[in-house]
């Protein structure tokens, strides 16, 4: 396909996004209803589209929307050929909105992270990561997490024989890492409490061989039967679903080893892979889900039996929603002692992944056991 037709197709897709129907959902709709597009076309096109919310602040918004894109991609070949060409300052002014310098620090290789290409994470089935390396081909391991691949590769993965028979997940390394700070045990009892689509929950059961029993619970219906399809292709059956709006009300009675709270959040971690929320996100919604934060930990703590561990990750780096919340409400509940994650007797009960230092999505991570 042209230059110039993937540029048509990504300003189409720039024209239909608004606050309310964000860039990935508009896009995806748009590759949708575009069914000859071949794989290198849609790749092409979805680079565009974020190409231009990653480089917003350096376009001319009196340009039509194919020369902004042009223009996007153009500065992400230069920035992709010496990252360091931009100056912090300049990033710290432009890749993010004001109001981020007063809610979290800002060094600089995170800030060129953020303008940087995202990389594309799948997780093995336990034992495979060799294998399925072999079969799809540029594949990288990671050294942070088992199973974790890197994947380089230009083939559509939905279409393999190795996705069909639920050899692998796409999933990003940091929310991989999450699986593994739980640290679940085969024939423990788990709640995850905040599912969505279940790519955390597929992993807990992974690393409880199947063995025990999850509770998977979302507010949405819609992410529960994706979760259900979902583990169909993996081979999960160890798992309940249900609905939960968050409330003080329990959808379950049963006391939990592992309360994993994977809660809502103002997502700044994730926003190297989707720039469009940089610019439909502000501290009034930090605010808001800060509050609703503590509120679903203060919810999900009756549901920890004693001994066992509530653990707290959420995507973004913001600090009214990881550090200073997790302190607050760790000093109001006395019956709860910080616990190490990854299940290592020494290790710390609370840390920041950020995303220079993965590669990956950043996430916060805090854990606790009640006495």
């Amino acid at each position: 396909m042209h230059e110039s037709a993937i540029l048509n197709h990504a300003a189409r897709v720039l024209a239909g996004v608004t606050g309310e129907l964000p860039a990935d959902a508009v896009l995806r709709r748009h590759l949708a209803d575009s069914g000859r597009l071949g794989g290198r076309e849609r790749r092409e096109i979805s680079r565009a589209v974020f190409a231009a919310f990653r480089w917003r602040e350096w376009l001319n918004p009196s340009d039509s929307l194919q020369r902004q894109t042009a223009a996007a991609l153009e500065l992400q070949a230069r920035f992709n050929a010496d990252p360091r060409a931009i100056k912090p300052e300049a990033l710290a002014a432009r890749a993010i909105p004001e109001w981020l310098r007063e809610e979290m620090d800002l060094p600089a290789d995170f800030l060129r992270q953020l303008q940087r290409e995202p990389v594309l994470w799948l997780r093995a089935r336990p034992g495979t990561s060799v294998t399925l390396s072999r079969e799809l081909g540029n594949c990288r391991a990671s050294d942070r997490a088992p199973d974790a691949l890197r994947y380089g590769g230009t083939q559509d993965l939905f279409l393999t024989p190795a996705f069909h028979r639920g050899a692998f997940e796409i999933q990003d390394l940091a929310s991989q890492l999450v699986g593994h700070a739980c640290a679940p045990q085969p024939g423990e009892t788990w709640w995850d409490a905040c599912a969505g689509e279940g790519g955390k929950l597929l992993h807990l059961s992974d690393l409880m061989r199947n063995k025990g029993l999850l509770w998977a619970t979302d507010r949405n219906p819609r992410r529960l039967a994706t979760l259900r399809r979902r583990a169909a292709r993996a081979g999960v059956f160890n798992f309940r679903p249900g609905t939960w709006d968050g409330g003080a009300r329990l959808p379950i009675k049963t006391k939990f080893d592992g309360v994993l709270l994977d809660a809502p959040c103002s997502g700044v971690g994730t926003w190297q892979r989707n720039p469009h929320a940089r610019w439909t996100t502000g501290p009034e919604d930090v605010a808001e889900l800060a509050v609703t934060q503590r509120a679903l930990l203060e919810h999900t703590l009756p549901a920890v039996r004693p001994g066992g561990r509530l653990v707290y990750a959420v995507c973004t780096l913001t600090r009214r929603e990881t550090t200073e919340l997790a302190s607050a409400f760790g000093a109001a509940h006395p019956e709860l002692e910080p616990t190490p994650l990854f299940g290592v007797p020494d290790g710390p009960a609370s840390l920041t992944l950020w995303p220079q230092e993965l590669e990956a999505n950043g996430m916060f991570l805090a854990a606790w056991r009640r006495r």
